[in-house]
């Protein structure tokens, strides 16, 4: 393990943790390194040490009582709203499992978001939709767009404009998940141009004050999304068991 030289010793000793608790190298049965064995392995110090100890316990992935040490959580305890902890197991290896699930998440909140959206009618909040979606179509025209970028902002937007405070909140977990999720998805769709029309239709919905047909807009969305995913992990679930 090469040795951490960066100002902020905490929270790269915290990320490297993390991942190792994500991936199974540490589990509630071998518990974590002892204090002075971490300090030897990463070149830090004690008080670095505790404050990651900390972080991670935070996230719920350890836990650490007096006379008991720092034991290893199981993973119906990790906080999967925290993002840190989302994007670790989203680079863990069974990424599709994790996505089918962050998109049954989606299907519970998005459509009612654009939903409420309509309803609300907030101008401001439906132009910020609306800039979204036109760098969308812009990055769609274009031989070589990105469209990445104002996809997450579309999402982020709808949040927003829904007026509902609890889903603003988790504009940070739907972006993080959703920035892998469209890396599956997009390549699956295999037209930008396909892909900014299904949004427009979403925007169109909400614009003109259609709730229902902005909640079923939105749901067609992710239920694609979602049979892209499903065929994914079929595929592989095939390939394995013909190994």
């Amino acid at each position: 393990m090469a040795r951490i030289e960066n100002l902020n010793l905490s929270q790269q000793v915290t990320n490297e943790l993390g991942k190792a608790i994500i991936n199974g190298h540490y589990t509630a049965e071998t518990g974590l390194p002892t204090e002075a064995k971490l300090c030897e392995e990463y070149g830090i110090s004690r008080t670095a040490v505790r404050e990651a100890v900390k972080m991670l316990a935070a996230k719920g992935l350890i836990s650490s009582r007096p006379r008991q040490g720092i034991r290893v959580e199981p993973a119906n305890t990790w906080n999967l709203y925290d993002t840190s902890v989302l994007k670790w197991l989203l680079e863990s290896s069974p990424t599709l499992y994790v996505l089918k699930e962050f998109l049954q998440v989606r299907l519970a909140i998005e459509p009612q978001a654009a939903a409420l959206a309509a309803k609300r009618a907030d101008k401001d909040a439906i132009a910020e939709i609306a800039v979204a979606l036109e760098k969308m179509q812009a990055a769609a025209d274009a031989p070589d767009g990105e469209i990445h970028e104002a996809d997450l902002a579309f999402h982020t937007a709808i949040l927003f404009a829904s007026g509902n405070r609890f889903f603003f909140q988790l504009r940070d977990f739907i972006r993080t998940a959703l920035n892998v999720s469209i890396q599956h998805t997009t390549p699956a769709k295999g037209s930008k141009k396909a892909i900014a029309d299904e949004h427009f239709k979403v925007y169109q919905a909400i614009l003109n004050g259609e709730a229902e047909r902005a909640k079923n807009m939105m749901t067609y969305m992710i239920d694609e999304a979602m049979s892209f995913i499903e065929k994914e992990i079929a595929e592989k679930e095939s390939q394995n068991a013909s190994k």
